[in-house]
């Protein structure tokens, strides 16, 4: 059965790995039923590329941020030039940000210190927040009570974590979001989450070009890859595919202020 209305909330379309085929890889999306996507910056020029994505194709938006690969490598005036790519049209988020000890490509408390400069701009402009967190949830989440309830809320992209975790994040405001993960075939304790989460807090993605699902695994991933993401949700909830398609597009369009 075909599906329509699908939105990928977080990938990587300014990533190297599309340069040859960037077109090519969005018309599939729309003839795949994506109908929406949300491309992620991680860094100062990243974001600038993914803007001008946004600013360029129907269907696609875009955040701007530093993720904490990145977190050593910005310059002094970077939170700025940040601020001034969320002013350009359908740039609607401050991402991806966050916490990652498991590469520890940047000291961790380097990353800390990013990260809550990055949650601090969020405020001041009133915009939703896109995290990554791989083994710091402990951090991540002391970071995120300190920070309260007063905000324009978030997603934790790519969930990988415990059903604990999740109800933390929930409470706090946040959104979660599952990728190809959720296809793996040793991830019965992730399907076990999304089991168990409100639907109405949900998110779908591909993180593409990476985490491709299966049967794609190991493969370039691409937006219109979502669709199997959906499967997946949808076979853990009891539900079709097109209800999930719904339902996780409203709360993604409802999480990024999108009308209509």
């Amino acid at each position: 059965m075909d599906v329509s209305g699908l939105f990928d909330s977080h990938c990587h379309l300014d990533d190297a790995q599309f340069d040859g085929d960037r077109e090519a890889v969005l018309a599939r999306a729309h003839e795949h039923g994506v109908s929406l996507c949300l491309t992620a910056g991680s860094d100062v020029a990243s974001s600038l590329a993914c803007a001008l994505l946004a600013q360029t194709h129907t269907g696609v938006y875009a955040s701007a941020g530093v993720h904490p690969h990145a977190a050593a490598q910005v310059g002094d005036d970077y939170l700025t030039k940040i601020q001034e790519l969320t002013s350009r049209p359908r740039v609607l988020a401050i991402g991806e940000i966050g916490l990652d000890y498991y590469y520890d490509n940047a000291p961790r408390d380097i990353q800390r210190t990013r990260l809550l400069e990055q949650l601090a701009l969020a405020d001041e402009l009133n915009l939703p927040v896109i995290l990554h967190v791989r083994e710091a949830h402990g951090d991540l989440q002391a970071m995120l009570s300190e920070r309260g309830t007063r905000h324009a809320g978030g997603v934790i992209h790519c969930f990988t974590g415990s059903l604990e975790s999740a109800q933390h994040y929930l409470k706090l405001g946040y959104y979660i979001a599952f990728g190809g993960a959720l296809t793996y075939k040793n991830a019965d304790r992730i399907r076990q989450v999304a089991a168990q989460l409100p639907m109405d807090r949900l998110l779908i993605e591909t993180d593409s070009p990476y985490l491709a699902p299966v049967p794609l695994r190991g493969k370039r991933n691409e937006p219109a890859h979502v669709r199997l993401v959906c499967d997946a949700l949808a076979a853990v909830r009891g539900m079709t595919p097109q209800e999930t398609a719904d339902i996780t597009r409203r709360n993604a369009k409802e999480l990024f202020r999108i009308p209509g």
